[in-house]
């Protein structure tokens, strides 16, 4: 480690300094599922207050394991997603939301969503309050390994369908490769604006990372890290303060590397053998960094990151007591929560999840309660993937300041792309900024011109009201000073 973090991280313990989580964006989970009265609802963990609230809700989506919510910086929810669908906040499916992660591995979990851990990321973009990056990932080898080929993304924005969201592209293709399904992380660049986007190669022990700018999403870089990935049960999970990264699971084990937020390197790679009998694995920090808390089903451990030998500086901070909650309530993924306690849920559907409720503390002063937090409804082990959002630049970096210009491959300008596509009554078109757009044709399959109202809104989209429309395939023809673009859609 170099000596100036060291230093960093030294005097945030001693002067009891800490890593803000207050502001909004990640102060409410979306939980629980809503299959079967009375044991199941929907439950919202609403954090805004400074401290958990739990309320049981009536919720279309269901989480099973993959979940991503993501609120605006005052806590109210923007919109979530479990890996099969978008819902806005009102519990709708969003504009153009439906049909994530297209495959048959998909299409068996359309009705509690999918049971990937991780498997989905919002990311939202670097200088635009508006837009946020879907990152999200299916098993497509689904009778086999379970690895997923695509990395996706996709695209909401908040401005449309009157503030409620729209996803303006979606299952775009991000990497093509046979990969561990989830486990994708974030981290903050060193600039404190773009991001680190983190997955792993199935198998070979390679990570992929990609840059995200406000250009877009530069060519992913690949790394090896030694250690072979499967698909077992586990977390991958980088510190608050960027500079550390953990992952666990119970084949490949615990590896803990340095992150460089500049350089996107991970180095220093720290393998430790945990030789237990788990089949279930999550990790957690602490706050301040310094406590990697390793959930290996019976077992929950502590290390300490900055001790010279962290492999023995290893404490067994809670045994599973065989506490049944409809099934047992061992141990499973963990996730840091605004109220800076660490949350960690079960293998299974239960009444109850786990809680380390002083995760900066040493050993067994920690204070982990085990099924301390009784839950109104079962939850089906999930929890929100969420980065720490709130990590700004680093101010001993080389690279803290903004001055990246570097090309993209997934740029954000998205000339006259049109969604929701089949549609029924209104269809958007993205407008390039650059080019004024003169006119807009719509003709049938033989030709024939359609009379349609249309207007230009804000942020570059035009608005096409297709209601009069009849079902069937039609061709949008738009004329600028440069070009003629012609697209084709369908009318439901």
């Amino acid at each position: 480690m170099k000596f100036s973090l060291f230093v960093f991280i030294t005097f945030a313990l001693i002067f009891n300094l800490k890593i803000s989580f207050s502001q909004g964006v990640n102060n409410l989970w979306v939980m629980g599922y809503d299959c079967c009265h009375p044991n199941f609802y929907g439950m919202n963990f609403d954090f805004s207050s400074g401290s958990l609230v739990i309320d049981t809700v009536n919720r279309k989506m269901n989480f099973s394991e993959t979940n991503g919510v993501i609120c605006n910086k005052n806590g109210d929810v923007l919109f979530y997603s479990n890996g099969v669908y978008v819902s806005n906040a009102l519990d709708d499916t969003m504009v153009n939301g439906s049909g994530l992660n297209p495959c048959y591995y998909t299409n068996q979990h359309t009705s509690l969503g999918l049971t990937l851990p991780q498997g989905n990321l919002i990311i939202p973009f670097p200088e635009d309050s508006m837009k946020y990056y879907l990152f999200h990932e299916s098993a497509d080898d689904y009778f086999n390994t379970y690895s997923s080929f695509y990395l996706y993304y996709s695209i909401v924005d908040m401005s449309l369908d009157n503030g409620r969201g729209a996803v303006i592209q979606k299952n775009s293709v991000l990497l093509n490769d046979t990969l561990v399904e989830g486990r994708i992380t974030a981290c903050k660049h060193a600039n404190g604006r773009d991001w680190w986007l983190v997955v792993h190669e199935y198998n070979k022990g390679n990570v992929y990372k990609f840059l995200i700018t406000p250009q877009g999403i530069q060519p992913g870089v690949k790394q090896n890290t030694q250690t072979l990935r499967e698909n077992y049960f586990g977390q991958a999970v980088f510190n608050p303060q960027g500079n550390k990264y953990a992952y666990y699971e119970n084949i490949g084990d615990l590896d803990i590397f340095d992150f460089n937020r500049c350089t996107g390197n991970f180095s220093n790679r720290i393998h430790i053998d945990i030789n237990d009998s788990s089949t279930a694995a999550g990790a957690a920090f602490s706050p301040n960094g310094r406590y990697l808390y390793v959930s290996s089903e019976n077992y929950l451990y502590q290390y300490d990151v900055l001790d010279t030998n962290v492999a023995l500086s290893k404490k067994v901070v809670g045994i599973y007591d065989g506490f049944i909650s409809w099934a047992p309530a061992n141990f499973y993924l963990a996730q840091l929560a605004p109220d800076e306690k660490i949350y960690v849920i079960c293998g299974s559907s239960t009444y109850d999840i786990h809680v380390i409720n002083n995760p900066d503390s040493a050993g067994l002063a920690c204070d982990f309660c085990q099924h301390c937090i009784h839950l109104p409804a079962f939850n089906a082990f999930t929890i929100p993937n969420h980065p720490n959002y709130f990590l700004g630049p680093d101010s001993n970096s080389i690279c803290d300041t903004l001055h990246i210009d570097v090309p993209s491959i997934a740029s954000t300008n998205i000339s006259y792309n049109l969604f929701p596509n089949p549609t029924r009554n209104i269809l958007y078109i993205t407008q390039d900024l650059k080019e004024k757009l003169n006119s807009l044709r719509i003709l049938n399959s033989i030709g024939q011109e359609q009379v349609v109202n249309y207007t230009s809104i804000k942020n570059g989209y035009v608005e096409v009201n297709t209601s009069s429309l009849s079902s069937g395939i039609y061709f949008l023809e738009l004329l600028t000073d440069r070009q003629k673009v012609v697209k084709r859609f369908v009318r439901e």
